[in-house]
């Protein structure tokens, strides 16, 4: 077996024409720079993707605690709305207000006829409240502070401090005083259990 250089033949010629033995470097340059291209690109997409989507967590954790401070916002209200829908809150305040607890209810049936017997609702007798202590009396006037004081009298009693048989203040004209009216009563500031 010799080894010559000669013209190839057959099959080693066919390959040899798929396959240049020159300077290929030439040819090679557009792919490497098409694969770092597709590369440089697909690392900047997941870099931007990766950002939307912290940034998409950020968003979701923040909505998450907005929505967990509603919720509890939503639970105080729904609780204060059951303390005063109770039926002795209710009947509390009804009773600041000056109502009253109705009588027996009347009904009026389809036809028209009244059911049952309507009773007038009555207030019940007030719980006896404790009175505040009582204030101790003012101290007597001294020799010249009672020569000098004189009894006061409201200007619409005699002088013995009764009203007269009309009940009208004197020397008022009844028709321009209005009804009378009750003092208010002044409130007596709650007293700390210390």
């Amino acid at each position: 077996m010799s080894t010559a250089k000669g013209p190839l033949k057959g099959r080693a010629a066919r390959l040899g024409r798929l396959m240049p033995s020159g300077p290929s470097s030439a040819a090679r340059t557009p792919f490497v720079l098409l694969v770092v291209v597709l590369l440089g690109g697909g690392l900047i997409t997941l870099l931007l993707l990766n950002s939307a989507l912290n940034q998409g967590s950020f968003q979701l954790n923040e909505l998450k605690n907005k929505t967990t401070e509603l919720t509890d916002e939503e639970q105080a209200l729904q609780r204060d709305v059951d303390d005063y829908a109770a039926p002795d809150a209710l009947e509390r305040r009804a009773r600041e207000l000056g109502m009253v607890p109705g009588g027996s209810p009347a009904f009026l049936g389809p036809d028209g006829k009244v059911l049952g017997e309507p009773s007038v609702a009555t207030a019940p007798k007030p719980s006896p409240t404790p009175s505040a202590t009582p204030k101790s009396a003012p101290p007597a006037p001294t020799g010249s502070q009672a020569a000098s004081s004189k009894p006061s009298v409201d200007p619409g009693t005699d002088a013995a401090g009764t009203l007269p048989a009309d009940g009208s203040p004197t020397g008022a004209d009844p028709a321009r005083t209005g009804p009378a009216t009750a003092p208010a009563e002044t409130p007596t500031p709650p007293t700390s259990g210390r």
